[in-house]
């Protein structure tokens, strides 16, 4: 349940009252701002629930106009007045002014402390995300075995959950199956768009909005050539834990079109080596039998190398593109003249790792094929290289991993105040002061940005482990 006016006016020991504003009761609260500032609108950021007790208004009280005005243009979600701090009940040219500006006014009883309402707003928050995270997980594996019924059934599933249309498009933009049927009469207005698609790569995706719809599009592709494109229409803007599921859904349908293509027959277990490594597939998942079946035994390594050989992989071994290079996976004691024979060029390899850790072995192998083209530009191990976190550094693949974990930041267009004020609170230790200071900006200013940085990233900062992923990052980006 998401922290709303009704959902916090529900909470019989708040004793909050609605005055004016009955039409917002769902209106998101982002967070609970107390100020007594008669314009606190300068560090707000939007959404927030601002309560005051009006404890400067006995001296020089605000024009209440001017104050509920500039309030609702920054978009709060409401204000909550205290009573029985100095008045003992909400001023009326305080209610006529909320009536006027459509501001959600909210009287506050004298027992209830202003910080049991931010208690309970954090508390719905986190309630919130483990929802929609235990939503993802289970959508996941649904549309995983869904996918063991062949891509119409992960379609027909990814509609369903997303409670709007979903269209599996074949390469050249017909349609190949449409949940609901009647979605197909959009796909006329997602082709246009899809030759922005073809020549951008495969992590590429275009959005816009059409009669009130939002759509957006992606290619499907396991390795260079694109095999076909999916789209997806809602009503409303995709969240967070949506697009979990619509990128699911496209690894699971890249895979499919890539086993089902002309010529690719045999090559079934070829085709799933790129979900596989990249964690889209779990061959440890109730109803994958068959396909541990086809897989080498654990533990197993990942290589990576410019290309694939000529001659094909050795029994056992899976070779694919992925990327642009050539891929492979393989039994852990398989000899190091099999590995190169498979692939073109420097190889990396990276150390035994079983079916849950693929992600961080695809991760090694890329770092040990940098250290082999730098080197003799034969085959590279991990093993054979320096340990230490910041030995990823000076690697190409140290600047993706860290180009990736930034990228919600690096996007934006004030990235660099962004990462610059990220830096210096990790530094600091999370001390506001000090890492104000080191910035030269007020602490508010520091305090407003990072709202934003946790609201961009999709990490906890309280999290050591990220904070440490983080620093890193920002290490490995100078």
């Amino acid at each position: 349940m998401p922290p709303t006016l009704g959902a916090l006016l529900r909470t019989p020991n708040l004793r909050l009252s609605l005055l004016t504003g009955h039409e917002h009761l769902d209106r998101r609260v982002e967070w609970v701002a107390v100020s007594e500032l008669t314009d606190p609108t300068p560090y707000l950021a939007g959404g927030e629930l601002v309560l005051t007790t009006g404890v400067r208004w006995a001296d020089v009280a605000p024009d209440p106009r001017e104050y509920v005005r500039r309030l609702a243009e920054r978009r709060v979600a409401g204000l909550g007045f205290g009573i029985g701090v100095v008045l003992e009940r909400t001023p009326e040219p305080l209610r006529a002014a909320a009536a006027e500006f459509g501001l959600a006014l909210v009287e506050v009883a004298r027992e209830t402390p202003f910080i049991a309402v931010g208690k309970e707003v954090s508390r719905l928050l986190a309630k919130e995300e483990y929802e929609g995270l235990t939503r993802a997980f289970t959508v996941q594996r649904a549309l995983t075995r869904a996918a063991l019924s062949g891509a119409p059934a992960v379609v027909d599933r990814l509609a369903r959950e997303l409670d709007g249309w979903v269209l599996l498009l074949a390469s050249d933009g017909t349609v190949r199956h449409a949940a609901p049927a009647r979605a197909a009469e959009s796909a006329a207005v997602v082709a246009a768009e899809l030759s922005r698609l073809r020549g951008a790569g495969p992590r590429a995706s275009v959005s816009l909005t059409s009669d009130g719809m939002h759509l957006s599009a992606q290619p499907l592709s396991a390795g260079r050539r694109v095999r076909g494109f999916l789209a997806v229409g809602t009503e409303r803007r995709l969240g967070s834990d949506d697009r979990t599921l619509v990128n699911a859904a496209v690894s699971l349908l890249s895979l499919e079109l890539e086993r089902t293509a002309p010529g690719r027959g045999a090559a079934w277990g070829e085709g799933v080596l790129t979900a596989l490594v990249t964690g889209a597939l779990d061959p440890r998942a109730p109803g994958a039998a068959g396909l541990r079946r086809l897989l080498p035994p654990e533990p197993v390594v990942v290589a990576v190398a410019a290309g694939l050989g000529g001659s094909g992989p050795a029994e056992g071994v899976l070779a694919t593109e992925h990327e642009g290079r050539g891929l492979l996976l393989a039994a852990a004691d398989t000899p190091d003249e099999v590995l190169e024979e498979a692939l073109e060029g420097p190889v990396g390899v990276s150390e035994a790792a079983g079916y849950g850790d693929l992600a961080p072995a695809l991760s090694q192998a890329e770092r040990a094929l940098a250290a082999a083209e730098e080197g003799d530009g034969g085959l590279t191990r991990t093993a054979d290289l320096p340990g230490g976190l910041l030995g990823l550094v000076d690697t190409p693949a140290g600047a993706r991993m860290a180009d990736d974990l930034l990228a919600p930041l690096t996007g934006r267009r004030t990235s660099a105040e962004l990462l610059a004020s990220l830096r210096a609170y990790l530094a600091a230790s999370g001390r506001w002061d000090t890492a104000a200071d080191a910035l030269g900006v007020h602490r508010h200013t520091l305090r407003y940005r990072m709202r934003r940085i946790r609201d961009l990233l999709p990490g906890d900062l309280d999290d050591p482990d990220y904070r440490a992923e983080l620093w890193i990052a920002l290490r490995v980006r100078g």
